[in-house]
């Protein structure tokens, strides 16, 4: 009769099925991978976390640019429309792109041409695993995610509340914090938003 627990074997056999989820990824990643993992975290867990590093690490490489098309929609350059033709191509890019979970943030600041130009010349262009539409996941393209000078001067300018307009101060006290305003157009609060199961 055995002394060893089935318990300890699930244990054991969960362990290696994460070690070679793990040294699958590393493989793909070419065996440059910084990882970390909360050391309480259940093993169920993790290995459900290693198979959706996988699964993404594997997934086709596309755009969204080319996703739309593929969809059905088309993308004219932003020269070739009338502002009204492009304020009505801009809001059907935004719902296409939000029923792939796609969703658009902090746009304020931007006309809707400026944000056609930049979704139509920049964010859309990125090419990015196309992993399957999944309820409780989604995409973000935060219009000031690049966290350049400028992106930080806006943020501080039109969307960060004023603890965090604090907090930057106290973390960077020579640094010139411009005066809160709101933005000029008001388009965020009327984005679609994820929802999750």
């Amino acid at each position: 009769m055995s002394d060893i627990d089935p318990e300890d074997l699930e244990r054991i056999d969960c362990e290696i099925r994460i070690n070679e989820l793990k040294h699958r990824v590393e493989e793909l990643a070419g065996g440059e991978m910084t990882t970390y993992e909360a050391e309480d975290a259940p093993l169920p867990v993790l290995e459900a976390f290693w198979e959706s590093v996988l699964e993404y690490e594997q997934a086709p490489v596309s755009s969204d640019f080319i996703q739309l098309e593929e969809a059905g929609v088309t993308l004219p350059a932003p020269e070739e429309m009338s502002d009204e033709e492009l304020t009505a191509k801009l809001w059907e890019v935004i719902e296409q792109m939000a029923r792939r979970r796609t969703f658009v943030e902090r746009t304020d600041h931007l006309s809707d041409r400026e944000l056609y130009t930049t979704l139509w010349s920049e964010s859309l262009r990125e090419m990015h695993p196309c992993m399957p539409n999944d309820e409780s996941g989604a995409w973000n393209i935060d219009m000031l995610g690049e966290c350049s000078e400028e992106d930080l001067y806006l943020s501080l300018k039109y969307y960060d509340s004023e603890e965090q307009r604090q907090r930057w101060k106290d973390s960077f006290p020579e640094e010139m914090i411009p005066p809160h305003e709101d933005p000029p157009y008001d388009r965020d609060r009327h984005l679609p938003k994820p929802e999750y199961e």
